[in-house]
């Protein structure tokens, strides 16, 4: 499923965990991954001293993913992070970036100059963001939220890619209704996401919330203890504004934006 992976890896948190357990399911053999540190350096010791230091941390990381050399390609440079991750998973197609997150929203991301929030408005592709701040497990439950849109049911396809045939993984999928009791358009979301699962070889779970959208998706996380949430996040700019930010996402009132920032597990972001 995942073919070409770039995992911007600094040397902190829990990316390199991560990877190392998603790495083992079936819908990632045969990818190549493309492993990216990027300096912030200043004068010719300085540089000199931190491509040193990139590279062992390059070479640490390689084992501490449990990756084949043969099929990890190692990129260091020096720059801004943001834009050389955007240019890099240009560069390679990348079909998945991974990058760990601090878990900070809003206009705090901005002022800190988070690099996860900068590429998360900026890129089109699909995202794996995992906060610093989270024990990381094998995702064993993956929760899917679906809101009957075709980007919720790529999401909920995704979803049963990794889990069809690994045993002992389940997905479960939430949809949030506004209205309380049980509305008919939400039934017909979920028939429709259990029948797209039976179809696709997974019995999935299903669940009906009511209230605020991005709040309940994280209680969902919560309570259903879930290893990896798996959102869809369309990009709602016109083609001609496709480099500019995206102002819901900026100011965190997006539901995706949320999300990141409060669920207690890793989130996978498709585009």
């Amino acid at each position: 499923m995942f073919r070409n992976i770039l995992v911007a890896d600094s040397g902190k948190g829990h990316v390199e965990t991560m990877v190392g357990m998603m790495q083992r399911l079936p819908s990632f053999a045969g990818a190549r991954f493309t492993l990216l540190h990027v300096l912030d350096v200043q004068g010719k010791k300085s540089l000199a001293d931190g491509m040193e230091a990139g590279a062992r941390l390059l070479a640490q990381a390689v084992g501490a993913m449990k990756l084949d050399p043969a099929t990890v390609t190692t990129i260091l440079r020096q720059g801004d992070i943001k834009q050389t991750v955007l240019t890099v998973s240009e560069e390679i197609n990348a079909d998945l970036m991974v990058m760990g997150s601090r878990g900070v929203g809003r206009l705090k991301s901005i002022l800190l100059n988070s690099a996860s929030q900068y590429v998360f408005q900026l890129s089109n592709r699909p995202m794996l963001l995992v906060r610093d701040d989270l024990y990381v497990r094998h995702p064993n439950r993956l929760l899917v939220a679906v809101d009957g849109t075709t980007i919720s049911d790529t999401a909920l396809n995704l979803a049963c890619d990794m889990a069809r045939g690994v045993e002992g993984m389940t997905v479960r999928v939430v949809h949030v209704s506004s209205q309380r009791g049980g509305s008919q358009v939400a039934k017909r979301i979920l028939d429709k996401a259990r029948l797209n699962g039976r179809r696709l070889g997974v019995d999935v779970e299903i669940e009906e919330r009511n209230g605020n959208a991005a709040q309940e998706i994280c209680n969902a996380v919560e309570n259903s203890n879930s290893d990896l949430l798996v959102l869809a996040s369309p990009d709602r700019r016109p083609t001609v504004a496709r480099n500019l930010v995206d102002l819901d996402k900026l100011l965190g009132s997006s539901i995706s934006d949320y999300v990141r920032v409060k669920a207690p597990c890793p989130v996978l972001l498709v585009r």
